[in-house]
This record gives C-alpha cells, structure tokens and sequence, in this order.
C-alpha cells in the first residue's frame, strides 16, 4: 500500500508532553468492530473486559539511553555528539543512533558524558552506528546508567528536556527486564487499583517482554509500505505464558494486549492455526493492512504518528477506515496523542 494512506492532519497542541494523573484517568476512545465509537476513561477498561479474558502486557524497563559527548582525538575541533545506545551486540558493544552522524568516520574516538569512552566500529545507514566501549559488562551498564538521560521521544525532546519527574512517568508499574529505549506506552496508564479491579472481574495477566529499539522512531521513507525494512527488536513468551493464553482462548477468553509491543510478541509466537509458543529472539515482524491476525482480539494502544508503522498496525487490526474516522473524533473531541497521551480500545471481530 501507498504510505501516503495512512496520512492524517494532527494539530501540534494535542501532542502531550506530560502523563495525565493519576495515570488511569487518561481518556479512551473505544472502537468496535462495526465503527461505532465510545468516549470513555482508562478506569473504565474492565466493564469492557470480562472474566476469563487474558492481559497481556510488556515487562520491559526503559533504561538511560541517550548520551551526550563529543568526538576526541582527530584535529583541533571536538564537535558534540548525542548517541542513543539501542541494542547491545556485545558485552562492550552497542548499536547506536547518532547525531549529527556526518561528523563521524569508522575509527573516531568519542568521550560520553563526563568519563565514557568508546571508539566508532562502523557507520551503518540512516544515523546508526556500532560503539565498541572502553568498559563492558555490568561496569558499562553502570557508566550508562550514571550519565545517560531518559530517551523521550523526539517529538516531546523536542520542546522540552527530560527532567527527574520523566524517570518514574516514562516507566510502566511493571516493569521488569532493562532494555527498551522507548516505554510501551499503553502500559504507562495503568495503577496498582486498576490492576486490582482487572483482578476482582476474573481478568488474567500474562507478561511478554520486547525490548523497543529506536527504530520505533524512524520515520517511514518508502513510498510504499512493501519497501519499508523494520528493525529487529529483541522478544520473548515464555513456554507456560503460551500455554496459559492457549488455555484461556480454548475456554472462551479473549486476548487483549496492551500495546503494540505485547501484539508483535504474540503474533511472532503464534503459528497460522494460531496456537502460541515459546519465544526467544529477534523479531522484525511488519503488520499492515491485509495481515491475517492470530491472536489478540482486544488491543489497547495509545494515538500514533501519522504515516507511521504502529498506525499501519491498527489499521490493520481494524480497517483502515475505521481507524481514519476514529483519528478523526479524536482530534475533534481533543485526545491528547502519542507516548504521554491518551488511548484506544479496539474490539475486533473475531
């Protein structure tokens, strides 16, 4: 499909750049399978879950990742440098996005925050690069963690910087295994209560963990949605997780994942007769419009770019149409859009 679908108008005010709070009072629109839509509050998520239906949500824990420096060692100049460490290859290496990636050649040395050296290794495309540290192990986790930021998304880094008050909003309440450069955002409303009130209803939960990487940032610059390449991120369900969502669905239960994130795992971990495995790997799985979905049949999702690879997800999920007329009530009745706003409930038909 042509990229240019999944276009829409979003006035830059409704991007918000801080959490509603408390975090379950973030508003949801809820969008059925025929296109009927509801206003309603993430409080409300269990009168439209029932009991025997599973949660799936994303464990993972966002760490430090973008680091400021400059490049050292090659003539007077020392030009400054931002690196966002993505994905570790070795215990001293790691994937990077840097900018401005132009200043630096294979074999530059660059000083990360005030003590953190590393050499350059390799230029790759759009930006990324391969960092080979001085330090590796739980030492370079230590440095990284000492003089690393919170990674906001571009689009709230932006217009303004990240602050103490980002370290515990830019984090879900269950988050558990440390390697994500961007939360799963969905997770980001819920509150021990709601986790209690989901319990109290009969609704079970289960955790994948997907360690989102930076490619989650990069624009889509393909003209059509058959030349976009994923990243790879890292994935895994664990073999009596699957087993649990096997059982749930046989007894009548439906799957409602939180966020994207818990929805590729799954469908990665799914095979066509839509039976769930163990899973432990990479998964660059790319779900547009036409995809034959195995597995959830709720997903709750925050409001996403436009063009991007996450509105061609829901778009799939639902229809494109659907999707497009829902972006537009929420725009009308003022959503708050992408990582710090609000949410959407989608039911699809089975």
């Amino acid at each position: 499909m042509r990229v240019d679908a999944f276009d829409f108008d979003l006035p830059e005010d409704l991007i918000a750049l801080r959490p509603a709070s408390p975090r379950d009072s973030a508003r949801m629109l809820v969008v059925h399978s025929d296109g009927a839509l509801e206003h309603a509050h993430i409080r409300d998520l269990p009168g439209y879950l029932r009991g025997g239906d599973a949660l799936v949500l994303n464990d993972t824990k966002v760490f430090p990742a973008r680091l400021h420096g400059k490049r050292i060692g090659r003539g007077d100049t020392a030009p400054r440098i931002e690196a966002m460490v993505h994905k570790r290859i070795a215990p001293n290496r790691f994937l990077a996005f840097a900018r401005p990636a132009r200043k630096l050649v294979a074999g530059d040395a660059v000083l990360l925050g005030a003590a953190l050296e590393a050499k350059v290794i390799a230029i790759g495309e759009a930006g990324e690069i391969e960092l080979g540290f001085a330090l590796e192990g739980a030492r370079l986790d230590a440095a990284i963690a000492a003089e690393g930021e919170t990674p906001l998304p571009p689009y709230i880094a932006g217009k303004r910087k990240p602050d103490a008050k980002d370290l515990a909003d830019y984090q879900t309440i269950f988050a558990e295994h440390e390697g994500s450069v961007a939360a799963p955002t969905a997770g980001l409303h819920f509150t021990p209560d709601l986790m209690k009130r989901l319990e109290g209803r009969g609704v079970t939960r289960e955790t994948v963990t997907l360690h989102v990487g930076a490619g989650t940032f990069l624009p889509v610059k393909a003209d059509d949605t058959a030349e976009h390449k994923m990243h790879s991120e890292w994935a895994t369900l664990s073999a009596e997780a699957a087993n649990r969502l096997n059982n749930a669905r046989d007894a009548g239960g439906r799957i409602a994942a939180v966020g994207t994130t818990s929805l590729r795992t799954l469908e990665s971990a799914a095979t066509d007769d839509g039976r769930l495995h163990a899973m432990t790997r990479e998964t660059d799985i790319f779900i547009t419009p036409g995809y034959r979905f195995k597995t959830a049949e709720v997903l709750l999702t925050n409001f996403h770019l436009p063009r991007s690879t996450l509105f061609m997800l829901v778009s799939a999920f639902m229809s494109l149409d659907i999707m497009r007329a829902a972006y537009e009530e929420a725009v009308r009745e003022r959503y708050r859009f992408y990582s710090y706003g609000d949410a959407c409930l989608l039911l699809r038909a089975p």
